[in-house]
């Protein structure tokens, strides 16, 4: 079930970064970045009174606040990276690195001990995330400059990927969605500085905030069905499931935009595929 839950997050992100990078085509990346934080928040909220918790520490908060923080961060900088049209670039490295940064903290500092069955498809997923997401093209180039900042704005949200991930899961079970109610509203309170240097961004783009506020909400319910996933599921395994989730745009870029596969993208898919079946088994 535990594996089932972080596909399903795996999913959800998919479609916010499907619809996200459609968006950021023609909305400011600050607004796209706030407002769906916001509409994060509004989910959260409303689910976490909907599915009262039995006990919610300080502890449980502070966890929530530190993976709201990594949202934050790893929102503004991939969707920044985005706006250079660096996509090539931003999503591989943000994706990669923040798998192999989260496993690294599974095994070495919270006793995660995955199968061998497991363990190969961690090692099938670098890759494969890899060439899903870059399809070995160099689309959404630039100049060196412009490819040099594309891939600082990658770590960086890679970063945020990983503390967003570990935090979340260290959160007790019984305090129920609380901490991620709490990482939206450390999210938007840490977005606001920079969303307030492009205030006259937002009304030029008041016809898209609905839209923003509902990718938001998606990438809301992908944070809670993780949430569950750590339950049921050790770290490791759920992250790197979860973390699946350049395959879903590229899959719907192939069936809506009519783009074309790559020998590299379908290398890729086929190798995430594998990974889905022996992380499932292991």
């Amino acid at each position: 079930m535990g594996a089932l839950l972080a596909l399903a997050s795996a999913v959800c992100y998919g479609f916010v970064d499907f619809a996200g990078g459609l968006l950021s085509r023609r909305v400011h990346f600050a607004v796209v970045t706030f407002l769906g934080q916001a509409g994060g928040l509004l989910l959260a909220l409303a689910a976490a009174v909907l599915l009262p918790a039995r006990s919610v520490g300080s502890a449980d908060v502070l966890w929530g606040t530190l993976s709201g923080a990594g949202s934050a961060t790893a929102m503004h900088f991939l969707n920044r990276g985005l706006s250079r049209g660096a996509m090539s670039v931003v999503v591989p490295v943000s994706a990669v690195t923040g798998v192999a940064l989260s496993v690294v903290c599974g095994v070495f500092f919270l006793g995660d001990r995955p199968t061998p069955l497991a363990w190969l498809g961690i090692c099938l997923t670098v890759p494969a995330l890899w060439l899903v997401s870059a399809g070995g093209t160099g689309r959404g180039g630039g100049g060196g400059t412009r490819s040099g900042a594309a891939l600082t704005d990658g770590l960086v949200a890679s970063l945020g990927v990983a503390v967003q991930y570990i935090g979340l899961a260290q959160a007790d079970p019984a305090s129920g969605l609380w901490p991620v109610a709490a990482g939206r509203v450390a999210a938007v309170l840490l977005l606001l500085p920079a969303t307030w240097r492009h205030t006259y961004e937002f009304s030029r783009s008041a016809g898209s905030w609905g839209r923003a506020v509902l990718i938001g909400a998606g990438a809301a319910l992908g944070l809670i069905l993780y949430l569950w996933a750590t339950r049921l599921q050790i770290l490791a395994v759920a992250v790197v499931l979860a973390s699946l989730y350049p395959a879903v745009p590229t899959a719907l870029g192939l069936a809506v935009l009519r783009e074309r596969v790559t020998r590299a993208q379908a290398t890729g898919l086929v190798g995430s595929a594998a990974a889905v079946i022996l992380l499932s088994l292991g």
